[in-house]
Order: C-alpha cells, then structure tokens, then sequence
C-alpha cells in the first residue's frame, strides 16, 4: 500500500525501493519461471537472471523481488531497463523467499524469511542480488534514500507472514521527485486515468 510517510516505530524494517519490474522467480529441478504480475515468464528475456537461479544449491525455490538495471552507481534505470538494450545484464534483486526445496515459508516472519534468504545467496553479484533491510527511523531513512535519488523505500512488518497483494504489512512510500512518479503522472494526464 502506498503510505504519505514510513512508519518510525514499532517493529518495522525498510529496504530501498527499486524502480523495475517486479517478478515471482521459481525453480523447480531445471526449469526456471521469472513471472511478472500479469503472468508472463520473461526467463527468455533475463537470461543472466535464469542462469543463477540454475547455479543455486536447490532443487526447488520461489523468490519474489525486482528485476532492474544497475547504474555503475548501483542505483535503477528504468529507461534502459524498459529500452530492452541491456536485457542481458538485468538483476533480480530479490528481497523475499516464498519456498524453499518443498517447504513452504510464507508463514514464516519477514524477518526469518529474510535470514534463509541471505543465507541462501549469500554475496552473489551475478544475475541475483540479495536486498538487505534496515532498522530505525523511517522517517530518517526515507530522507537519506531521497537525498540518494532513489525511488523511495518499503516499509515491511518484521514479523509478518508473506500475503500476495496489497497489505498494510508492507508501506510504500515514493521520492516525489524521482522520476517514476513523473512517468505514472505523464501517463496520468494521457490517459485519464
């Protein structure tokens, strides 16, 4: 859910929010699936990013995060991700673990599931990136992501299970300056909608 401000108490973590493509990545033996929202498997598309899930120690896993394109300064464009130039060289930045070698981890709390996902990838840089979280003030931390020029920050429950779909257990809060809230107003004043 869209929230005007983060929440800067109680038991809340906070990434930085990426501006890309959201995508459910799953494994099962030698098949890999990067669905999106709409249902399309973009695998083809990302090969890099099918390539590492293919190298993870796993029979089976389900990983939901954002697929992006890195600046060299480690931040997202969405140009050159959306342009499909660079379709190569997209990452996953993945930020939850759903399920892991049969298990179901969807109950687990935010924050466990996040350790097993750590754990599972470890420092990899290749085509998947683990997204650490933190702890504090959300308000503090959403200013330092602004100053950055980043698109803003997802505030998460700590011990909240996972649910699909818009849920007051994940706050979205938007850098009104950045250039993804420019994009939705353009298409905004295009379209009416």
């Amino acid at each position: 859910m869209r929230a005007p401000q983060p929440p800067s108490r109680g038991r809340w973590v906070h990434e930085i929010k990426h501006d890309g493509y959201r995508l459910i990545v799953r494994r099962v033996g030698e098949h890999v699936s990067l669905r999106t929202k709409g249902g399309y498997d973009w695998a083809e598309r990302y090969p890099r990013i099918a390539r590492s899930v293919l190298k993870l120690r796993v029979e089976s896993v389900a990983l939901d995060g954002e697929v992006v394109w890195l600046t060299e300064t480690g931040v997202s464009d969405f140009d050159t991700l959306h342009s499909r130039r660079k379709d190569d060289w997209a990452m996953h930045l993945a930020f939850d673990i759903l399920g892991l070698d049969g298990t179901d981890l969807r109950d687990l709390p935010l924050v466990e599931r996040k350790r097993r996902l750590k754990a599972l990838l470890g420092c990899q840089d290749d085509g998947l990136q683990f997204v650490e979280h933190l702890e504090g003030d959300g308000p503090a931390i959403f200013e330092a992501a602004c100053q950055l020029g980043l698109e803003g920050i997802v505030s998460k429950r700590a011990d909240s299970a996972y649910k699909a779909g818009p849920s007051k257990m994940w706050l979205k809060t938007k850098n009104r300056n950045h250039p993804a809230l420019v994009r939705v107003a353009e298409s905004f004043d295009r379209h009416g909608r």
